[in-house]
């Protein structure tokens, strides 16, 4: 492998063709790629609570086995328990969107018509489970998640000697450096990123059920779920929530925007900094422009991913400068 690189750089040409071709297959196995992405992001959160359980003398297929364990009784109640509530009553509030946009519309001093937009509601609330199903990426690609990501938590160490044998022995520290960066700012990022979801999430359904918002908790959820979109997920989670308030009365409406503002401006300046630290520590601009991007090229995946994987490329970038 290292000789076949050695060759490659010494030849533009070839270099180039092998750089067209290795693109175009990339992007043949992008659901893979992405898979695999989720599942080292999975390792990486749990990889602490793994060390600590080791220095703790525990054997390693224990360290590896009750974190996970853990971990999936989490998911399975996510998915089995609360994600199906959620799903019913977020496609409640989507079948009666159309109404609600209705009467915000006449509140403000247009004139949408119910008819126009009901027909795009209804069928995406009818269809929310079938969404949620191509989210997801379907049964195998959870048990492909759940199965890799449990190898790299149990054979982590001959994962990464096998990636630092594939560049010049005198590379070999530094390239550990960039594999314990890079895992410690995706655990960061996971672990981080939870908590800012929950704490918005509770923060807003506190907030909207005091002032009497219907449906005050599926917009939360909203809310708590695109706090993963750092700047643009408040700006998109908000809309819907003024829509409905606006339907109920322009002051209503008012309060909700404030609400929203005040609980981001404590979410930037008290969350983030305590919760996230240097977790992220991307420059706002770079941000949104990875989260475009991402959005275009691998749609809702490619923008939940976009600040993880720009995190890991800006180590990656920046080890070549050492």
């Amino acid at each position: 492998m290292k000789a076949f690189l050695s060759y490659l750089s010494k030849n533009q040409f070839l270099t180039a063709l092998f750089l067209i071709a290795l693109g175009f297959f990339l992007i043949q196995i992008k659901e893979i790629l992405i898979a695999l992405f989720i599942s080292y992001i999975v390792m990486a959160s749990l990889r602490p609570a793994v060390l600590f359980l080791e220095r703790k003398k525990i054997p390693n297929i224990l360290s590896v086995l009750v974190p996970y364990i853990i971990f999936m009784l989490f998911l399975t109640i996510l998915i089995f328990q609360l994600l199906p509530f959620f799903i019913i009553q977020i496609q409640s509030l989507l079948n009666n969107f159309p109404l609600f946009l209705e009467k915000a519309s006449q509140a403000v001093g247009f004139n949408i018509n119910y008819s126009n937009v009901n027909s795009f509601f209804q069928t995406t609330g009818d269809n929310l489970l079938f969404i949620t199903g191509k989210l997801f990426g379907g049964i195998i690609s959870i048990v492909t998640i759940i199965v890799v990501s449990f190898y790299l938590l149990l054979y982590h160490d001959r994962f990464e000697k096998l990636i630092v044998n594939l560049f010049p022995t005198d590379r070999g520290k530094q390239t550990r450096e960039v594999f314990f960066n890079i895992e410690e700012k995706l655990g960061k990022w996971v672990r981080g990123q939870l908590i800012l979801s929950l704490l918005v999430g509770i923060t807003s359904w506190i907030f909207l059920t005091f002032i009497g918002i219907g449906y005050a908790l599926p917009l939360a959820f909203i809310a708590g779920l695109l706090e993963i979109l750092p700047m643009i997920g408040p700006i998109i989670a908000a809309v819907p929530a003024i829509i409905v308030a606006l339907a109920i009365s322009p002051g209503i409406a008012l309060a909700v925007v404030i609400g929203y503002i005040v609980i981001q401006t404590i979410e930037g300046n008290v969350f983030v900094p305590k919760v996230m630290q240097s977790a992220v520590g991307l420059n706002p601009v770079i941000i949104i422009i990875a989260i475009l991007i991402g959005s275009n090229l691998l749609g809702i995946w490619g923008a939940l991913l976009s600040v993880p994987f720009i995190s890991v490329t800006t180590i990656i970038f920046n080890s070549f400068n050492e």
